[in-house]
């Protein structure tokens, strides 16, 4: 089904280009709408499912594009439309599709799911054994090089209010880990990280801001090669369990972001023949963590 590009929505203000027009084959009709998160903002990659009321089928599945819109043609007839987005209560409605229309653009604004419980208020520290700090980088134009930092310590401290939250991690630059030691050894050079110079990479949390269901933006500035940038983690949080090596009281959360290497002036590049860079623009970081409940008797991790 075609997906239709429309400009970007701007909270608080009317859906733009609602006046463009669209190709539809004479004696059909179409849907579209603009799907928005729990503040307001466009939410790309939500799932449009439409069933044919009368039929009880599938007659169409989508995602919404990068401005959160969605353009479907159908043949006339009544549709139940499902709009679904992980960590977020579904919309439903109903519409009917007449022959040569399409269905009014609306705006649907998907509400947050039903949370797990969050931490309580204090300081959580991260557990080396169970936490893991790994990266992904394009390698000669289409394989991908995996690696991660095997040194490192931080931890969340949790407020009553968990928006006034804060994060810090400061990892070891030189236990960067890619299977390969040469190639380590080069990334620990000047031409990279120059571990020499720059000991630590360092992430340390202003804002945590609310998404609905699991999901959290944590923005924070992180500093590496000597550089400082503000960067969003997007965070899907696990849960809160007794567990581990003495039943203590941990959490759990899955945070990525995507980093520019010329943004913290890591700017080695060598070219293949016919322009194909040797190390890709970009970085995709992966925190996966697990943090322990710190009090008296909060046992400490095997090494």
């Amino acid at each position: 089904m075609p997906l239709a590009l429309f400009r970007r929505k701007r909270a608080g203000s009317a859906v733009r280009g609602a006046g463009l027009a669209h190709p539809v084959p004479s004696g059909a009709g179409a849907f579209h709408c603009q799907v928005t998160d729990p503040i307001g903002q466009v939410m790309p990659g939500a799932e449009v499912t439409v069933t044919d009321t009368g039929a009880g089928r599938v007659t169409a599945k989508a995602t919404t594009d990068p401005y959160g819109l969605v353009f479907l043609t159908l043949q006339p007839g009544r549709y139940g439309v499902l709009i679904a987005a992980e960590g977020l209560q579904p919309h439903q409605q109903t519409i009917d599709v007449l022959p040569d229309a399409t269905v009014p653009l609306t705006s649907v604004q998907l509400h947050p799911g039903r949370a797990p419980e969050l931490p309580g208020p204090g300081t959580w520290l991260f557990d080396p054994p169970h936490t893991a700090i790994r990266f992904i980088a394009k390698h000669v134009g289409m394989a991908h090089v995996h690696g991660r930092f095997t040194r490192f310590e931080g931890g969340i401290h949790v407020a009553a209010d968990m928006a006034d939250s804060r994060v810090e991690v400061r990892i070891d630059a030189s236990s960067i880990d890619t299977g390969n030691n040469t190639r380590d050894n080069h990334l620990r050079s000047a031409d990279f990280l120059d571990v020499e110079r720059y000991p630590y990479v360092h992430f340390s949390s202003d804002r945590f801001l609310y998404r609905g269901g699991s999901k959290w933006t944590l923005q924070g500035a992180l500093t590496m090669h000597g550089v400082s940038r503000t960067v969003d983690l997007d965070t899907n949080y696990l849960g809160v369990v007794n567990g581990g090596y003495a039943e203590e009281l941990r959490c759990a959360a899955l945070a990525t972001a995507e980093l520019h290497r010329e943004d913290y002036t890591l700017n080695w590049r060598t070219m293949l023949a016919r322009g194909i860079a040797v190390v890709g623009p970009t970085v995709k970081l992966e925190l996966d963590i697990q943090a322990m409940y710190r009090s008296h008797d909060t046992p400490t991790p095997p090494e």
